[in-house]
């Protein structure tokens, strides 16, 4: 029941035309229990009538005029009800859709560590889906069934006592059938998102890494892998409709059960006197007409229960609460000078194994700071939580003396500039993915930033020029460039902060050449801090940290490590000499 409540919380705010979609469908649901009333009349009217002259036939075609009345009433209310109540779903799914997206922006990345894209986008597309469905044609066309049938067993008692209670005998065997299957339905209901989201997953990371697969050879062993999933996905919906076939057909057994016990009953009643054959065809006709509302709330309790199951599944995810989280204070930074500070951090992303260990130093600003050290010994995760992409489990990081724990998240962001390894584009234009850094840009200042990434001249030999639609993840451009768009967005964010992770590490001699020169434009005048990808860059930074197994172990110049002759000499002995960049 919290789960239902929670769905129609999201109704509520459309209210007003759910209440008339309800009063639509409350109208049709009377219409047609009215109808065979009419029809009732009509029937007698015949019989009664047959030999009235004139006056019969009158009277036979006011009824017959009154019954296709009827009919457009409701055809009239039956367009309110489903305009109605599938506006107001559309609307709830569109809520429902945004505060999940939304939630999901808000999650740091240790949730996205620990989950596959495709079982994300299954919720938010899948899931999301099987909701409206179940609102649109479920919930709604539910209370619709349930008030027909009702209605239709209120007038079934008016019509005959006696053949009513006895048609009353079978009702509970159908709903414990009912409560029986549905429970089963729940379940493999759920069973089905979550293999559709596994087959998403595998879908979603095949496509994306389609080079890798056929640079391996590894196109049958994908789709070995994939078709074990899709295989997985296939038992789950089968015994997902299985279920559900079964349901059916063994309520219509028993209905046809009862249909043809009254039918002899009804019969008997007739021919001893204690009813008219025209109440008789209109008890079987109503109870005709209220069989398919039977027949609904069967399949429509099923896709209900499914819709649960993925309501269950969305709100799973809503309720996770892995977001960064800001102290009371609530500092907004409007200007940061770049003073940064981390006091005794230690971090670890599972709270077992120590990625990074008592880490203490500062800089100041303008300063360039280099990281070295071997793979894994925590680079990239100390720079991670300068903009609290993660949170410390020990310690704290100051800018300017200010703990960031409390500065407003979009408040710090806006002051960090980050050049990545791999550079990410988006769909669209190459002036779109530069104003990424600041979409209130003018043209101007988007091809002043380009011009100093290094990127105006290359652009400029495109025929659409900065129009031009780069594919996904910058497909149709090199890797230098691709890397000099990512600076030019940085360049145009203007932080004072700025982060390089290895920005030119695989790129060739010439690109890494220019790419280099737009760098050394970019970190002017900026607390820098560098993951060390290139032998200059680290000789001329004001401060080298060496990191080995999570902590600092030494830290100064390049003169003063090199005579230190440590870990950073040994280091620049065995990588930096023989190939001029960090390996």
């Amino acid at each position: 029941m919290p789960l239902i409540k929670r769905v129609l919380k999201y109704l509520f705010p459309y209210k007003k035309r759910l209440a008339a979609g309800i009063v639509s469908m409350l109208i049709h649901s009377f219409l047609t229990i009215f109808f065979i009333k009419v029809f009732k009349d009509l029937l007698e009217t015949i019989i009664t009538d047959i030999s009235a002259g004139q006056e019969g036939i009158v009277k036979l075609t006011w009824i017959v005029l009154f019954m296709v009345f009827i009919y457009f009433v409701k055809g009239i209310v039956f367009y309110g009800q489903k305009y109605l109540t599938s506006y107001v779903a559309q609307k709830a799914v569109r809520d429902i859709r945004n505060e999940l997206y939304q939630h999901l922006q808000e999650l740091s990345l240790g949730f996205y560590n620990k989950r596959k894209t495709g079982e994300l986008l299954s919720r938010v597309t899948n899931d999301v889906e099987r909701l409206e469905g179940a609102i649109v044609d479920g919930s709604v066309n539910l209370f619709y069934q349930f008030f027909t049938f009702v209605g239709g067993i209120g007038y079934l008692f008016y019509l005959s006592v006696p053949l009513t209670l006895f048609l009353i005998v079978v009702m509970p065997l159908i709903a414990y059938l009912l409560v029986k299957f549905n429970r089963k339905i729940r379940k493999v209901s759920k069973d089905v998102q979550i293999k559709i989201g596994d087959v998403t997953d595998i879908l979603q990371e095949t496509l994306s890494a389609v080079k890798i697969i056929k640079s391996f050879g590894r196109e049958e062993y994908e789709y070995q892998r994939f078709s074990a999933e899709n295989q997985a996905n296939f038992r789950a919906r089968v015994k997902n409709a299985q279920y559900k076939a079964v349901i059916s057909p063994v309520i219509e057994f028993v209905a046809a059960l009862a249909i043809t016990s009254i039918l002899w009953f009804g019969g008997y009643q007739v021919m001893q006197g204690n009813m008219r054959p025209s109440e008789l065809i209109a008890f079987f006709t109503l109870l005709l007409t209220i069989i398919g509302p039977l027949k609904s709330l069967t399949n429509l309790s099923g896709m209900v229960q499914q819709a649960l199951a993925s309501a269950e599944r969305i709100f799973e995810t809503m309720d996770l609460d892995t977001k960064i989280t800001t102290g009371d204070e609530q500092y907004t930074m409007e200007e940061v000078k770049g003073y940064v500070k981390f006091e005794d951090i230690t971090f670890s992303y599972d709270k077992e194994d120590t990625i990074l260990n008592n880490i203490n130093f500062e800089a100041c600003p303008g300063e360039v700071v280099a990281l070295v050290g071997a793979s894994g010994a925590g680079k990239t995760t100390l720079v991670d939580l300068l903009p609290r992409f993660y949170d410390p489990n020990q310690g704290r990081i100051l800018i300017d003396g200010h703990d960031i724990k409390t500065v407003k998240l979009n408040s710090l962001r806006r002051h960090i500039g980050i050049v990545p390894q791999e550079t990410i584009l988006f769909s669209g234009t190459l002036e779109n993915n530069i104003a990424y850094g600041n979409l209130d840009a003018s043209r101007e200042m988007i091809i002043e930033a380009a011009r100093a990434a290094n990127a105006h001249d290359f652009i400029m030999e495109f025929d659409d020029g900065y129009d031009t639609v780069v594919g996904e993840r910058g497909v149709g451009l090199s890797g230098g460039q691709r890397q000099r768009i990512a600076i030019a967005r940085a360049i145009l964010k203007d932080p004072r902060i700025l982060i390089l992770d290895e920005a030119t590490s695989a790129l060739d001699a010439e690109s890494e050449s220019l790419v280099q020169e737009a760098l050394n434009r970019l970190m002017k005048n900026r607390t820098t801090f560098i993951i060390a990808h290139r032998l200059t860059t680290i000789k001329d930074a004001d401060k080298i940290l060496v990191l080995d197994r999570g902590q600092i172990q030494e830290q100064g110049t390049h003169e003063f490590l090199i005579n230190k002759g440590g870990i950073y000499y040994n280091l620049y002995q065995g990588h930096f000499q023989g190939n001029k960049k960090w390996a």
